[in-house]
């Protein structure tokens, strides 16, 4: 499978919660970075245990996934019903069909204030 493919695929499953599926796109020891948390997750059975207890009542739609040779970056929109809108930034590194390495990017949309110097230069989105 192509690494464009793994990686829709990878969304594709979480959204079903075809947890085992999602465990398969996985190389063994494959570890994925959440950078703003400073949390390091190894092998696919943490990553879809994670992904599997995050509280009921999200969803997600893929907004873009570009690729370039073995690396691939995807964005995407997960709204919760009550924690609220959350946008993923993920840069994946796929060999062989299964995903070697993730660096993971979790927001809230609109969680961060903006800054009072920068308003006269943006507008809200």
């Amino acid at each position: 499978m192509e690494p464009h493919h793994v990686i829709r695929e990878l969304w594709d499953r979480i959204e079903a919660r075809a947890w085992s599926g999602v465990a398969e796109l996985f190389a063994a020891d494959a570890v994925i970075d959440w950078p703003a948390s400073r949390e390091r997750i190894v092998g696919p059975a943490n990553f879809v245990a994670v992904n599997r207890e995050y509280p009921t009542g999200w969803s997600i739609r893929v907004l873009r996934i570009v690729a370039d040779g073995d690396q691939v970056v995807s964005e995407v929109e997960v709204p919760h019903e009550e924690l609220g809108l959350f946008r993923v930034a993920s840069f994946w590194t796929v060999r062989e069909g299964l995903i070697v390495r993730g660096c993971e990017y979790w927001i809230g949309v609109g969680a961060d204030p903006v800054p009072a110097w920068r308003e006269k230069y943006t507008e809200p989105s």
